[in-house]
């Protein structure tokens, strides 16, 4: 077997994007990292590109896609080992190099329930030597979820460094009309319980809600103790954006109006939508339409949200749609998402950068394919 921690290799024949323009070029890697192509030795491998775009991997700060293969039906659920195995597999053959799952922590039992985040967080360790991605942690804490407290400081401070978004799903659970309550029920099958005792136990959190800012105030505290990047989440007006910018939230995750994203953007903070926001042609739950908010400089990271394939295809609607040019809509799903987790070894390729590379066939515009996934120089995909 091939040795990429001194493996030298020659991408030919690539399309590059250099400078804001595609151009025709080659792409030097060295010990799992970028280099200039006069450093490396005359026995370095050789791979031909044959003209495809040879691109940054894609880094996904938010992505959930993975509990439809722990949960491939509601009530139906497989070995945790087993799924991520599988999410990696089609994190990898998207061109995605790195990816923060988004394992949320709720006060519901069952797929998002604290003990099973356990479960999720525990096998995943596990796994990271095996995986093709660069796969880390996004724990979606839900702010009612207090007796989950210290799991949640206890998992901030695990290497490398999770996400913490404050999700606040249940203020708006708790005030459902009539006409929306049909939505528990989903919910109640989410966490293999019947209906009653999902009210109930809905009722009970919304009962300890004047324990939630304290609680907030802490993990943000205990998420700024240990290094760890933090989102708010659902924004819904410039005075939250504000109020979550004060607790160390660094970038504003799926802000719901034009006004909130603005209000970050103002204040030099990436935004982030779902990348089948793109797709759709708008939010499935009614929030800010992605692709004009991309065109008016309001969005500025893509991630994959709930779709693994979105993020390679929006960029491509996006170009072709006359949103921007593909040096631009890259930057969406490249390095602004490494730019907002401090990742500053990934998500362009100049010299001394890790070489995680995605090659793409773009010979139909409308279905672009992964040719090839490398991570630090690793090919951990190859198409057919």
């Amino acid at each position: 077997m091939r040795d990429h921690s001194t493996a030298a290799t020659v991408i030919e024949n690539a399309r590059l994007i250099r400078d804001g323009a595609v151009v025709h070029g080659r792409l030097a890697i060295a010990a799992g990292r970028v280099v200039e192509p006069d450093v490396l030795p005359a026995d370095a491998e050789r791979l031909d590109a044959r003209g495809a775009l040879v691109l940054p991997g894609i880094v996904d700060v938010h992505g959930d896609a993975f509990e439809r293969q722990i949960m491939p039906r509601k009530g139906v659920t497989v070995d945790l080992g087993i799924g991520l195995l599988d999410s990696d597999r089609q994190l990898t053959a998207n061109g995605i190099t790195t990816a923060f799952h988004g394992i949320t922590v709720s006060w519901e039992p069952g797929l998002r329930g604290r003990d099973n985040a356990g479960a999720l967080i525990r096998t995943l360790w596990h796994l990271r030597p095996r995986l093709g991605c660069d796969t880390r942690l996004h724990l979606r804490w839900e702010t009612f979820a207090l007796d989950a407290e210290a799991d949640v400081a206890r998992w901030l401070r695990l290497e490398p460094r999770p996400i913490l978004a404050f999700n606040d799903h249940t203020t708006g659970m708790a005030n459902r009309d009539a006409r929306a309550r049909g939505d528990d029920q989903k919910s109640a099958a989410r966490a293999g319980i019947g209906i009653g005792d999902y009210r109930a136990r809905l009722a009970a959190a919304w009962a300890r809600r004047a324990e939630v800012p304290a609680a907030v105030a802490r993990l943000a505290a205990a998420a700024r103790a240990a290094g760890a990047t933090l989102l708010g989440h659902d924004e819904r007006s410039p005075e939250e954006r504000a109020y979550y910018r004060g607790l160390g939230a660094t970038a504003a995750e799926f802000p719901v109006t034009p006004e909130t994203a603005l209000a970050a953007r103002a204040a030099g903070e990436h935004t982030i939508l779902g990348a089948p926001n793109v797709l759709r042609g708008g939010s499935h739950c009614g929030a800010m339409d992605a692709a004009p908010a991309v065109q008016a400089g309001l969005c500025t990271v893509l991630a994959t949200d709930y779709y693994y394939p979105a993020p390679l295809h929006a960029v491509f609607r996006l170009v072709r749609d006359g949103r921007c040019s593909l040096a631009e809509a890259w930057a969406l799903v490249s390095a602004h998402p490494a730019e907002v987790v401090g990742l500053t070894d990934r998500g362009r390729l100049v010299p001394g950068q890790r070489a995680d590379v995605v090659w793409v066939d773009d010979g139909d515009p409308a279905l672009p394919r992964v040719l090839r996934t490398m991570v630090a120089g690793r090919s951990v995909h190859v198409g057919v």
